[in-house]
């Protein structure tokens, strides 16, 4: 299925790896069509059995300024509650792709570009790059999904000032708090997370996907003993 920002890609020179890669220029600013197309794009890269791993990449300007306030601005209160809906479906979309999930992040991520970074198993961005939870300085609050990753990331105490204030935060503070887990040259971001996506293509998809769902609290208690059952069956039937 064809959209018209965001796409998913793959290279047979890095077999294995597939790139969800957003563009709606200048920002990357995330209306409500852009999210349903990522919904239904990350469930086709989870689908895939040709990729192993997925690359969550803006271009190499910028990764995301947040949600489109102006839209936004436009809706009642009923739409508003419908297009919340849909962007935390999205983002949910991604953080449950069951794979590993690598954000290459550059320029900004801002608001909720700051939440779909978030969403991937792990942040590779340039050394330039601000992150910021911004939508204060909009007048709105992040939903409370975002509220609970950035906190389970960074503490309570941090999350409550990059909420309260919407500062922007650099590099250096955002790898030191643990928002990011590398950082390069501007121009490396892209070829960085394929080094690190490349270390988990030859991984077990079941055992992958079953360990992803126990850590990220997507397998309730009572259903973990089966996930471990079904991976060990699998291992032992080769």
């Amino acid at each position: 299925m064809q959209h018209e920002f965001v796409s998913l890609h793959t290279d047979p020179d890095h077999p294995g790896i597939g790139t969800i890669w957003l563009a709606r220029p200048p920002a990357n600013a995330l209306s409500r069509q852009m999210y349903r197309e990522l919904a239904a794009t990350a469930a086709q890269a989870g689908a895939r059995e040709d990729i192993s791993v997925v690359i969550i990449f803006g271009g190499h300007e910028i990764f995301s300024a947040g949600d489109d306030v102006p839209e936004l601005r436009t809706l009642s209160a009923a739409e508003a509650d419908v297009a919340a809906a849909v962007r935390d479906d999205a983002i949910e979309a991604v953080a449950s792709i069951p794979k590993p999930t690598v954000a290459a992040v550059t320029g900004y991520a801002l608001g909720s570009g700051l939440w779909l970074a978030l969403a991937a198993d792990w942040r590779v961005a340039g050394d330039n790059v601000k992150v910021a939870a911004s939508e204060i300085l909009a007048d709105f609050i992040p939903d409370a999904a975002a509220l609970g990753r950035l906190a389970a990331v960074v503490g309570a105490a941090r999350a409550k000032d990059m909420v309260f204030s919407g500062r922007f935060v650099d590099a250096e503070e955002a790898a030191a708090i643990g928002l990011v887990e590398e950082l390069v040259a501007p121009d490396a971001v892209y070829d960085a997370a394929r080094a690190r996506a490349g270390r988990f293509v030859a991984a077990p998809a079941l055992a992958v996907a079953a360990a992803k769902d126990i850590i990220d609290g997507r397998c309730p208690p009572e259903q973990q003993r089966a996930r471990y059952l079904e991976v060990f069956s699998a291992s032992t039937a080769t």
